[in-house]
């Protein structure tokens, strides 16, 4: 199986003409009824608590050249954690890409050291205008831009379709935020594309967040690569199995 790190076998679902379009069917009326069904009677607690959408991007930790636009989609389990699905997009049938988990700064340096290396602060993507939160005024969502420029996030991702796969393949790929130095600034085709959709501009984001206070001290274990040139990537091992003790 490959590794976060590499390209996946040869296989029809990896890459190919038709995108990340996985195979399949058309849904039948059968299961559509079933869905609404369900729908209808199910509580659907957990879905239900997805109260924000938030538009940023983000980079491979181990191949920075790769970039891509992300689509979150916010819970908040409280006012200092909040767990957001990431899609690829704001369409229907998006793909559900990976999950990432945001905390406050107290949170995070809880931590330890080892476990802060993979995550990244936020503080540059606010500052910068990348974080966006389509189709809310600026003035609505500045309160929660102040706070989440002094947190930190860990995003796995979990189908790379960037690439073309048709399905998840391979193990997750951690990701990081993106920052104005070297290989961490976002693609200029990217953000204006991005954008171009909601119809914003990023630089006059920047210019109205001149105001919001940048943290004090940021981690240095966060956002590992900037300091030590260094990415993560993931490789499956095959382990012996432990099994339940028999009963005598």
């Amino acid at each position: 199986m490959a590794s976060s790190d590499q390209e996946p076998g040869p296989t029809p679902l990896a890459g190919g003409g038709e995108g990340p379009t996985p195979p399949g069917q058309p849904t039948t009326m059968g299961s559509k009824l079933l869905d609404k069904g369900a729908k209808m009677l199910q509580s659907m607690k957990p879905v239900r608590q997805l109260q924000q959408h938030a538009c940023s991007f983000a980079l491979y930790a181990h191949d920075h050249t790769r970039q891509i636009e992300t689509h979150l989609y916010i819970s908040r389990l409280n006012q200092n954690f909040l767990q957001c699905p990431i899609y690829d997009s704001d369409d229907p049938l998006a793909h559900l890409i990976g999950v990432e988990y945001i905390v406050a700064e107290n949170i995070f340096e809880t931590l330890p050291p080892e476990e802060q290396k993979l995550w990244h602060s936020h503080a540059y993507e606010i500052k910068s205008g990348l974080w966006v939160h389509p189709r809310v005024a600026e003035m609505i969502a500045k309160p929660e831009l102040k706070w989440l420029t002094k947190t930190y996030g860990k995003f796995w991702c979990t189908w790379q379709v960037d690439r073309g796969d048709r399905v998840p393949l391979g193990t997750p790929a951690l990701m990081m935020s993106p920052q104005g130095v070297n290989s961490g600034q976002v693609r200029p085709d990217l953000l204006k594309s991005r954008d171009d959709k909601y119809k914003m501009s990023s630089e006059e984001l920047k210019e109205s967040r001149l105001e919001i206070e940048e943290p004090e001290w940021l981690n240095p274990n966060a956002d590992y690569w900037k300091q030590h040139g260094k990415g993560f990537g993931l490789d499956v091992l095959e382990t012996d199995m432990k099994h339940m003790t028999p009963f005598p």
